[in-house]
């Protein structure tokens, strides 16, 4: 395609943390196709392993600067951040086998938002900050709503008494949400939170995304067992997909109207019609019919993106979409077998521990 951005129509300098992961790294060509110039945190620039996927991206010659940057450290995001008018935080630690979620996982998460925080008033230049936060934050709890919205936080006492799946990821992001609320008034900063729930879709991420691990579930659940503890997280699930959700920061990033919480979400369906929906498509998988535990006849639980369909966005993408993008990226890639009579390549347990793999 004809490049046809020039230099006085750049529509600015900003910054994306967690660059190489899940959402991070298509958020970057997103942004690039617009003709905004980038600034992409990693926590390893000297990892072509791990960051060629950005380097490759159209425009990244032009446009795209790669820094190191780590949530742990702070006044590490300071460099990237300076001169930028805008910044998408996406980075976030997502190890559901931590041994020490505490340190590993919850602390870092709450402090990079606030590290991030203190880098925005530092640099004097940046117009709106946009936070990816997670559905997490919303529904964890003990009785299920039938519809959630931008007012809903998760039951903290349930989730460290319950210790679900992915029990930390939910406390870390909820209590960093929290935080990151109270430091953007205190300091006058304009933040926006974006809720997305289960993120399905093509991805550019070398290995297998944290939430595919999950999404993807019904499938691998059946040759890797180690995945079936996911299942109880689409038990009644929602989703959307990632170039969806991409857009919509973009929309709300450069909306002058868009503040508070957004949520994100273009479809619902619980665990059984997932799999009703694989079984039709990807029969060369052999989904279960059956899911120990769960009642056939589980009502539907939503999630409201009626205040960010209201500020005029469009979602583009079936539910069908989201999972053949993924599917057909993940064989591609050799981290998912053609059937489940063949391994696959890859690892389709790999290591979820991945700055922005959220």
């Amino acid at each position: 395609m004809e490049d046809t951005t020039t230099a006085d129509a750049t529509p600015g300098t900003v910054c994306v943390t967690g660059a190489a992961g899940f959402i991070g790294s298509w958020l970057v060509m997103k942004l690039l196709e617009r003709g905004y110039i980038v600034s992409a945190t990693v926590r390893d620039p000297g990892n072509m392993k791990k960051v060629k996927h950005l380097l490759d991206l159209p425009k990244a010659k032009t446009n795209l600067t790669l820094w190191k940057a780590d949530l742990a450290e702070e006044g590490s995001f300071d460099k990237a951040i300076e001169g930028c008018s805008g910044v998408f935080h996406v980075a976030t630690p997502m190890d559901f086998e931590s041994k020490d979620p505490e340190n590993e996982v919850i602390k870092p998460t709450i402090n990079g938002v606030l590290s991030i925080i203190r880098s925005c008033i530092k640099a004097k230049t940046v117009k709106r900050l946009v936070f990816t936060s997670s559905a997490g934050t919303v529904n964890v709890q003990e009785h299920q709503q039938p519809l959630y919205d931008e007012n809903n936080w998760s039951d903290l006492d349930f989730i460290y008494a319950k210790k679900m799946t992915g029990w930390m990821y939910f406390v870390s992001k909820t209590l960093a949400e929290k935080a990151a609320w109270e430091a953007a008034k205190e300091n006058s900063i304009d933040f926006i939170s974006i809720i997305p729930t289960l993120v399905v879709g093509p991805f550019i991420m070398p290995t297998f995304p944290p939430s595919l691990i999950t999404a993807l579930s019904p499938i691998t659940g059946t040759f890797l067992k180690r995945n079936e503890p996911h299942y109880s997280i689409i038990k009644q699930g929602q989703f959307i997909h990632l170039d969806d959700l991409c857009e919509s920061h973009i929309f709300l990033y450069e909306n002058p109207k868009a503040e508070g919480r957004y949520i994100c979400s273009s479809h619902d369906a619980t665990i059984f019609d997932l799999a009703k929906m694989m079984r039709e498509k990807w029969p060369e998988y052999n989904v279960p019919t059956e899911f120990k535990g769960f009642d056939e006849n589980l009502p539907i639980v939503s999630f409201s993106s009626k205040k960010l369909i209201e500020m005029g966005f469009k979602f583009k993408y079936s539910l069908e979409d989201m999972f053949r993008g993924a599917i057909d990226t993940c064989r591609e890639k050799g981290l998912l077998p053609y059937s489940n009579e063949a391994p696959p390549n890859g690892n389709a347990n790999a290591n979820a521990n991945g700055n922005g793999d959220v």
